[in-house]
């Protein structure tokens, strides 16, 4: 396995990243760079051990609905990359267990990539989402062909890809991409329809970030995205090279979507498990804020509460159903239910902006307007600020003070913002998530009990 250190020196490696109108020539001498990288490396350092045969619990691939519950905890303690990084190899693992007994050419060349993969305990990013041009028109009706991330180029020994894939969280800090398709194709799509891994520092490969890490010198003005940001990456394939046994789809349009499902399902049960977690966090911040503006015995402000309980406790049941009713690929990979765990992000996402809206009513306005912490280490105006920041006399000022700042970091600021968009968008929009979800239910079913309730079925026919 390897160490934080050993990350960190792993990203000196050529790869072409930039970051606000830079060529970053070494990660490690950017502010903004350095930080993310550091909290990887932290994360390899926590999962560390040492010996030949020591194996990362991200690469695990759960078999039973026991050991998709065991895993929940280590990614939820595991940062953003970690996270892409198995939800990659579960992708992949999925679909080879989707596609196996048609294409085992493809199986066997992703078990190997797998397992070298978790050999050489990699970090792995997501490249999905193409530039899309007009989205009125499908890939191989637009005006630029490269719209859509495609094959420019068939080779006895592999393919040229050429296109960009957008919003790749951490691009520039992991060792190799994941590249799929972002939806089902067509036929006569056969160039669109292609899936590979490739290195970062791949030549042709280039990679533009953004960041929303704050820029402020005082952490304390950003409690929780000074410590917690990662870079967004625009990833441009410029006639890539890749090589035969680095490819998992190449022109078999019927299993394209396979690819984008698979990683859909990965994302949503990591977005769903962090979101779970989320609203435990908005629940309370919730109850500190009120009882710092002495409010928490207020009748509206206990139904806000009491709102945002019920909403963190139906997202977290339906985490546990998507995981208690999780299904067994053919090739023996347990996955998360379908119908559970998009109706659950769905919920999670619909209503994020309603729980922040109540904690921001709770909270009042101070939460974009209270004086920075450093105020209060002036001689003449600190002990003012404490005073007059001070609401309920069993909670200090400065107290108030950092809830109003962690409050606007998380909700209400850059990181707040990203975190909205992302909740929404990550594993697919809203309406990705109601035409999967409507796809798993038992409509059927729920038809029968409809007719039962209206006594319309025949006597002989049961509700269920």
């Amino acid at each position: 396995m390897m160490t934080g250190e050993a990350y960190l020196k792993s990203l000196d490696d050529g790869r072409a990243t930039y970051f606000e109108g830079r060529k970053i020539e070494n990660i490690l001498d950017d502010k903004i760079l350095r930080e993310s990288a550091e909290l990887i490396a932290e994360g390899y350092d926590r999962l560390y051990q040492p010996g030949e045969d020591a194996q990362s619990p991200l690469m695990d691939i759960p078999r039973d609905a026991e050991g998709l519950k065991a895993r929940l905890p280590i990614m939820t303690a595991a940062d953003i990359v970690a996270n892409t990084t198995n939800q990659s190899i579960m992708t992949l693992m999925t679909a080879a267990g989707r596609m196996g007994h048609e294409l085992p050419v493809y199986a066997k060349r992703i078990d190997a990539w797998v397992k070298d993969a978790t050999k050489r305990d990699i970090r792995i990013t997501e490249c999905i989402t193409d530039g899309k041009g007009d989205r009125s028109l499908s890939p191989g009706k637009q005006p630029d062909p490269d719209a859509y991330t495609r094959v420019v180029e068939r080779r006895p020994d592999g393919v040229v890809i050429r296109g960009a894939k957008l919003h790749i969280t951490g691009a520039s800090l992991g060792h190799e991409t994941m590249v799929i398709p972002t939806k089902a194709m067509k036929p006569g799509e056969e160039d669109y329809a292609i899936a590979c891994a490739i290195p970062v520092n791949a030549p042709g490969v280039k990679i533009v970030n953004t960041s929303y890490a704050p820029r402020h010198e005082d952490d304390r003005v950003f409690p929780v995205s000074r410590q917690n940001h990662m870079p967004e990456g625009f990833v441009i394939f410029d006639d890539v090279f890749v090589p035969e046994e680095r490819i998992f789809l190449n022109g078999e349009t019927k299993y394209a979507a396979i690819f984008a499902h698979s990683l859909g399902l990965w994302e949503r049960l990591g977005g769903l498990t962090f979101m779970s977690n989320e609203a435990d966090e908005l629940v309370g911040f919730a109850q500190l804020i009120a009882e710092a503006n002495g409010l928490a015995k207020v009748a509206h402000v206990r139904e806000k509460i009491s709102e945002m309980i019920i909403h963190a406790t139906l997202i977290r049941g339906a985490l546990e159903a998507a995981i208690a009713n999780c299904e067994i690929g053919d090739n023996g990979a347990a996955f998360p239910s379908e119908l559970y765990i998009n109706a659950g992000k769905y919920q999670a996402a619909a209503q994020y902006n309603m729980m922040c809206r109540h904690l921001h009513d709770i909270s009042g306005g101070s939460v974009l307007t209270a004086p920075a912490i450093a105020d209060l280490e002036n001689n003449e105006v600190g002990p003012l600020v404490r005073k007059y920041m001070t609401a309920n006399p069993e909670v200090d000022g400065e107290t108030r003070m950092k809830l109003f700042h962690a409050i606007r970091d998380l909700t209400a600021d850059a990181m707040g913002g990203w975190r909205y968009v992302t909740n929404l968008q990550a594993g697919g929009g809203l309406y990705a998530q109601r035409i999967v979800t409507r796809k798993h239910y038992d409509m059927e079913r729920a038809k029968r009990m409809a007719l039962h309730a209206a006594r319309m079925l025949p006597e002989n026919e049961a509700a269920e």
